[in-house]
């Protein structure tokens, strides 16, 4: 089998464009859920490109191609599209434009732009559509033209389905499901079509491994006030899980029947009203009843958000477990370095696995471990790989930023530690994301504040210094699900989008950072909970509750920085880590806890 190079992958992809009329055709990370994280057999962009980050979509007209991507993955994009005749375009920065604005300047009136539409959002397609429609060009959606030459396509994964136990779960199915019911009733929908993996797996209470580290499968849902039908591949699941389900009201779909199911309850009923979310529904898939749909967030995304009293507590002791997890890994870590053995990046990710993995109800890491020595640091996604990693010699600041997954909670965290001597600069800027990070732990502030308001109170510290970082501040975090997750954030890159208001119960990562290209990178993140502060005539207000727990390396802080207010903070968080982790390690490992807890 020919292995193509991305210029002959793109040459074919030309070729097809021109069979059928096409002038463009983009190309977004996606998949018919609109995934953040995608099976490979959807993972079309990578395929095409070669470019390997999370986040970017492209697109290609007979002459040109271009990537966009945002500056967590600038560096790596340069390095990763370099000979490949396609042009990075950095998003966000002063002068590069849109993929719209790229297209039309690139085409000319009645001509065809070409896009999956079961890798597209309604919400992308609307505006595409009003953009196009206004340079007088066409759009097709109906088509997929990477199938032809991408032999070697992955097939649609086949893991197992499995419960998530009633002893973890947060509420019975039926619960979840009547909850949504009732927001439908409240909106007057007939149908809801939910697409979002994590939507559907938290309202079943259902687990997969469809995608890496993400503990979800594929599938659809549809529910009406009496019906719930569930698209899915039935080979996934058990007799007896299939026999729990029905007894529940959940009926099995094949996965790809859903437009025929839908034509069948919509098609020719104009009063039917189907319930979607524009941001997490494909377009090729509710295209035709666009006149029947309510463009709404998924209730179950709101519900989800907010963690029970239940899951709280068992986020609480999966924190517990993670932290004696990483006091074991640091441990070892350090007494390996000592004894001046020869490690690598790549021996920091399976020690950490390896050290989680001992810990009861592990499941998998939550996502690809990040540990970047030196210049690795200054690159926020970065991933060591055995062709291409750091061995940890000489002097300098290791960022590592790790995460695992619990039947009983989702943990991520980043730790910046020092490798030999390490220099004043170097302590400054770990001090000053530490202030921001601290600032932000110590935040009070209104029920439903919108997130992004939240933003600078961690930037802060680095502006008045004239630094500042690339990335939001913290993201949502799902229950034993996906470690990012809607709809809360905390980035002023979040402002103007809906949703984003702060409840009591949401889980939300505080990670702080700063990247000095080609020379070290900081972040240190904790996972933070919204608690009831206090009510006043002026309202009720929230504080966070830190769940993380792990010691924070002092070596790496100047402490001279610190205010008394912030000192305390961070006494006071260690002293909480030292009470609560020490009941879980013995030995060399507790020795280190004591150690890295001390007051300064």
């Amino acid at each position: 089998m020919k292995i193509l190079t991305v210029p002959q992958k793109i040459q074919a992809l030309r070729e097809h464009m021109e069979a059928h009329g096409l002038s463009a055709w983009i190309v977004y990370s996606a998949d018919p859920h609109l995934s953040e994280y995608l099976p490979e057999h959807w993972s079309q962009r990578e395929y095409l490109s070669g470019f390997t980050g999370s986040a970017g979509f492209m697109a290609v007209t007979q002459k040109q191609a271009a990537l966009w991507t945002d500056s967590r993955y600038w560096v790596q994009a340069e390095a990763q599209l370099q000979g490949s005749g396609i042009e990075l375009m950095k998003l966000g920065a002063k002068g590069v434009p849109s993929l719209e604005q790229w297209i039309c300047a690139q085409l000319s009136p009645a001509q065809v732009v070409g896009v999956n539409g079961m890798a597209l959002s309604v919400a992308q397609a609307q505006q595409l559509e009003q953009q196009f429609a206004a340079a007088e060009l066409a759009m097709q959606v109906d088509l997929e033209l990477l199938d032809a030459f991408w032999t070697a396509r992955p097939p649609l994964p086949q893991a197992p389905i499995y419960e998530h136990e009633e002893r973890f779960a947060g509420a019975p199915r039926r619960k979840k499901i009547g909850r949504v019911r009732q927001a439908m009733q409240e909106l007057g929908a007939s149908w809801h079509l939910i697409s979002s993996l994590d939507d559907i797996a938290w309202l079943l209470n259902l687990r997969g491994s469809d995608v890496d580290y993400n503990p979800v499968f594929l599938s659809h849902l549809l529910l009406s006030e009496a019906d719930a039908y569930l698209f899915v591949d039935e080979q996934k699941l058990s007799p007896e899980l299939k026999q729990q389900l029905l007894h529940d009201g959940v009926v099995l779909k094949p996965y790809e029947a859903v437009q025929a199911v839908l034509a069948a309850q919509l098609a020719d009923d104009d009063t039917c009203s189907l319930l979607i979310d524009p941001v997490r529904t494909a377009w090729a898939i509710v295209q035709p009843y666009m006149k029947q749909v309510q463009l709404r967030l998924n209730p179950s995304q709101g519900f989800k958000a907010q963690k029970t009293a239940k899951e709280i507590a068992h986020i609480r002791h999966a924190m517990e477990k993670d932290g004696a997890a990483l006091c074991e890994f640091f441990a070892e870590f350090e007494r390996r370095l000592q004894a001046g053995e020869q490690l690598s990046e790549l021996d920091v990710d399976s020690l950490i696995t390896e050290a989680r993995a001992r810990q009861p109800d592990f499941v998998c890491p939550s996502f690809a471990t990040i540990a970047g020595f030196n210049a690795n640091g200054a690159l926020p996604h970065y991933r060591a790989l055995p062709e291409n990693h750091a061995m940890l010699e000489g002097d300098g600041l290791l960022l590592i930023d790790s995460g695992g997954q619990y039947l009983d909670g989702t943990t991520d965290i980043t730790r910046v530690v020092p490798i030999g001597t390490i220099t004043a600069a170097h302590k400054k800027d770990v001090t000053l994301v530490l202030k921001g990070m601290v600032n932000l732990s110590m935040a009070v502030f209104p029920v439903n504040e919108p997130g992004p308001n939240l933003d600078a109170i961690a930037r802060l510290p680095l502006w008045q210094h004239g630094l500042d970082f690339g990335h939001g501040t913290g993201h949502g975090v799902g229950y034993f699900l996906n470690v990012h997750e809607g709809p809360q954030v905390i980035s002023h890159y979040g402002f103007g989008r809906a949703h984003t208001e702060m409840k009591e119960g949401m889980i939300t990562s505080n990670e702080p950072g700063l990247y000095r290209t080609g020379q070290w990178g900081v972040r240190i993140e904790n996972l933070v909970l919204n608690q009831s502060a206090y009510k006043t005539e002026f309202g009720e207000f929230l504080r966070f509750e830190t769940l993380t727990l792990c010691p924070i390396d002092t070596r790496c802080i100047d402490v001279a920085l610190l205010t008394e207010t912030e000192r305390a903070w961070l006494n006071s968080y260690h002293a909480e880590v030292r009470e609560r982790l020490s009941p879980y390690v013995t030995g060399e490992t507790k020795d280190w806890l004591l150690k890295r807890t001390m007051a300064i």
